[in-house]
């Protein structure tokens, strides 16, 4: 039979055996909560690197193609208006659309003049009522309405070299109703600065509406088959800074807005 200090010490054993099982059960939950705590952050971390390389903050991924260069893409840049040319937008007026021909009102031995106010400054157009008074006459009916005022320029190009306006719907599409018939030129060229009313391809020689051009180079190589208004007295210059602002297509409206402000006629 055990002695007292023998059943002692296999008590004491016992004990330390039975705290040692249990000192490492909870270290190995420890361990464990640790572990899924550590997996649960990675986790968590993943989804968010995946969402957000997914989703890039709602910014599309630039992609190099296989045969690019090293060099990082560049963003386009919108053209800067000139100096002396400025982005503010006239208040929004809608233009008549279903107007008749203007009945002659202009005196052909008078001297009428076009001050046009514009994005990039002042505009003097001499409308030679001598040569042309149908042509002046429906440009003046419609500057006298009022009806160029806030009007963009819809259209700009390097061949011809022009700047275009005039159009109520500001995509070259608008007139104001009808088509007249107004005198070419005289000597069946367009220098720089002259001024000449635009028609579709469709209609005759010398048709009117109310849309027109401004040469900023020679344009004689278009033909005489526009109706001609007159030349450009000073200004030229502001009419050729509105052409710096010509689309990278070499054709079309603006790389930045540019209206007529107003057009106010003296006549004397």
């Amino acid at each position: 039979m055990p002695s007292a200090d023998k059943r002692q010490r296999q008590k004491e054993n016992a004990r330390l055996a039975r705290e040692a099982r249990e000192a490492a059960l909870k270290k190995r939950r420890r361990n464990r909560t640790i572990r899924n705590a550590a997996i649960a952050v990675g986790v968590f971390v993943v989804a968010i690197l995946l969402v957000t390389w997914l989703g890039g903050g709602n910014k599309k991924k630039v992609v190099a193609s296989p045969s690019s260069s090293s060099t990082p893409p560049t963003t386009a840049v919108a053209a800067a208006y000139p100096a002396g040319c400025v982005g503010t937008v006239p208040k929004t007026t809608t233009k008549p659309t279903n107007l008749k021909a203007p009945a002659m009102t202009i005196d052909s031995s008078k001297t009428y003049v076009a001050t046009m106010t514009t994005s990039c400054g002042e505009v003097k157009l001499a409308l030679d009522a001598k040569n042309a008074p149908k042509s002046v006459n429906n440009f003046v009916s419609l500057a006298r309405l009022g009806y160029f005022d806030g009007l963009k320029w819809h259209r700009i190009s390097t061949s011809p070299p022009i700047v275009q306006g005039g159009d109520p719907l500001g995509n070259g599409n608008g007139g104001p109703g009808y088509s007249t018939p107004v005198e070419l030129p005289p000597d069946g060229k367009y220098p720089a600065g002259a001024v000449a009313w635009a028609k579709t391809s469709s209609a005759p020689d010398g048709s009117a509406g109310s849309q027109f051009f401004i040469d900023t180079g020679d344009a004689s190589s278009i033909g005489s088959h526009y109706g001609y208004v007159g030349k450009v007295s000073s200004g030229l210059a502001n009419v050729q800074k509105m052409a710096k602002l010509v689309p990278a297509s070499g054709d079309g409206a603006p790389a930045r807005p540019l209206y007529i402000y107003k057009v106010t006629i003296s006549e004397s």
